[in-house]
């Protein structure tokens, strides 16, 4: 009896065991300036509701609630009509689920078109572009891993700014 009790002792608790293998969330800063960070007593969000953050600073019109566990991210990303990326890669693997509009561009070569219901894979390091169409705003779910943020790199190595169409850029004051 006496040798069970001194194995309990001497062992993890099952709290001990939690917080090893999920870090608390005031311990981790999170890869995407102004994400929300998941765990720790948050487990519910509201995501049109979230702190918008750029999701593509220097080559897109992405912004959008972004919220991080310990592995993933995923961001309620807004793209205003006829604005978006120009072609760029991330070393994260993503899904985009497309709640709203349609987006248009291309993966790995490959052409998109993407209404509203669509889910778009976007493999680690493929270069890739999606636009807001014309005719109106886009929403998506963007869900990646964590090897990075939300943001990635403009294939041509400069973060000039975001696609525009004809007509869609903003008017110089």
């Amino acid at each position: 009896m006496a040798l069970r009790r001194t194995a309990a002792r001497n062992s993890p608790s099952s709290a001990a065991r939690a917080r090893a293998a999920n870090p608390s969330s005031s311990r981790r800063k999170t890869k995407t300036d102004g994400a929300i960070r998941a765990g720790n007593g948050k487990y519910q969000f509201r995501l049109a509701s979230l702190k918008k953050v750029p999701a593509g600073t220097g080559y897109s019109t992405s912004h959008g609630g972004v919220v991080e566990g310990n592995r993933m991210l995923v961001g309620y990303i807004h793209k205003p009509r006829g604005t978006g990326s120009r072609m760029h890669t991330h070393q994260n693997e993503q899904f985009n689920y497309v709640a709203k509009g349609t987006l248009r561009g291309s993966v790995n070569g490959k052409r998109v078109v993407a209404p509203a219901g669509t889910l778009i894979y976007i493999p680690a390091n493929a270069p890739h572009t999606l636009v807001a169409t014309p005719d109106e705003d886009v929403i998506f779910i963007a869900i990646k891993d964590l090897s990075q943020g939300i943001i990635g790199e403009a294939v041509d190595g400069t973060m000039s700014g975001p696609l525009y169409q004809k007509g869609f850029a903003p008017k110089a004051r």
